[in-house]
């Protein structure tokens, strides 16, 4: 085996440790192809690095607590906005640098290893997470366990068809068999995902929203376009890096930013709160919108 798929296995091995109830030999030897003995090369492996593997009646786990080596998450994570400006910055340097060309062959190495970008949004969620990946590449229903809904107030389980993930994986689009709707989950709401044997019966009626440069999420996008101010074209880069993908130079002192919302939540609160700084250019709904808000608060 390559050094670098060596490599990724590992790391695959090792996320699939970071969990809650631990997974047996059998169990890590079938999913990634590799002998028993091998398995246990790896465990060998983290221990050396400072993780402590855990085995309670034969189910094995890393021991977060007693583990010396950092929290595999903080190591391996990178959000979307995190990489853009990380490739970014690699891509400034220049073309000739040979270090440039290392820098990018390791992170897109990463960034590209779906089970360790993907498998990680908070530690406590990242077992659910793996699972929901899993059964949307294979197109299979899941439960949701104990699914802590905000609109109806209630627990219950609920079976659905993941579809994509929302920004840093917090929620999922699914197709909800229930009601017959496409919606967002919230990862932190769900006990446990249960993988179900049943292929994906409403393929035709997936539909995925956006989400916006403000992190909000919506299947009606609305156009909008702001004239910034210096002041406000230096804010929103830092706060919403993603957001320069949108933005035009109009003279030296104001940019143009043209860009769908899937609400006027986010913008509405970007806007508000530099007043005089931002002049909306369109939709006008948008603009009654925040005529509306000023008034309420005055």
């Amino acid at each position: 085996m390559a050094d670098q798929a060596k490599f990724q296995k590992m790391l695959e091995v090792l996320l699939m440790l970071d969990c809650k109830y631990g997974r047996t030999i059998s169990e890590l030897s079938d999913r990634f192809d590799i002998s028993q003995r091998t398995v246990y090369r790896y465990f060998d492996t983290f221990k050396q690095v400072g993780f402590v593997i855990e085995n309670n009646n034969g189910y094995f786990r890393i021991d977060k607590e007693n583990s010396t080596a950092q929290d595999i998450s903080q190591l391996l994570h990178f959000t979307e906005e995190e990489a853009f400006i990380l490739s970014k910055t690699i891509h400034a340097i220049d073309e000739d640098s040979e270090l440039k060309e290392k820098l990018v062959k390791k992170l897109y190495s990463l960034y590209d290893f779906d089970r360790v970008i993907h498998a990680i949004a908070k530690k406590e969620e990242t077992e659910n997470i793996y699972n929901l990946i899993q059964a949307i590449k294979q197109q299979k229903q899941v439960v949701l366990k104990e699914y802590k809904s905000g609109n109806s107030k209630n627990i219950r389980d609920r079976i659905v068809e993941p579809i994509d993930f929302t920004i840093n994986y917090t929620g999922v689009w699914c197709y909800d068999t229930e009601d017959q709707t496409n919606k967002i989950f919230k990862a932190s709401r769900i006990e446990e995902v249960e993988i179900l044997d049943n292929d994906w019966q409403f393929k035709p009626k997936h539909q995925v929203g956006i989400t916006d440069i403000f992190r909000m999420e919506s299947f009606e996008p609305i156009a909008v376009q702001l004239k910034l101010s210096l002041l406000a074209y230096n804010l929103i880069i830092e706060e919403f890096p993603l957001s320069e993908k949108y933005l035009k130079k109009k003279n030296d002192t104001h940019y143009l930013l043209t860009t769908d919302v899937g609400n006027f939540i986010g913008v509405g609160r970007f806007v508000l709160g530099l007043p005089g700084e931002i002049e909306v250019v369109y939709p006008k709904i948008f603009k009654d919108y925040l005529n509306d808000k000023i008034v309420k608060n005055y």
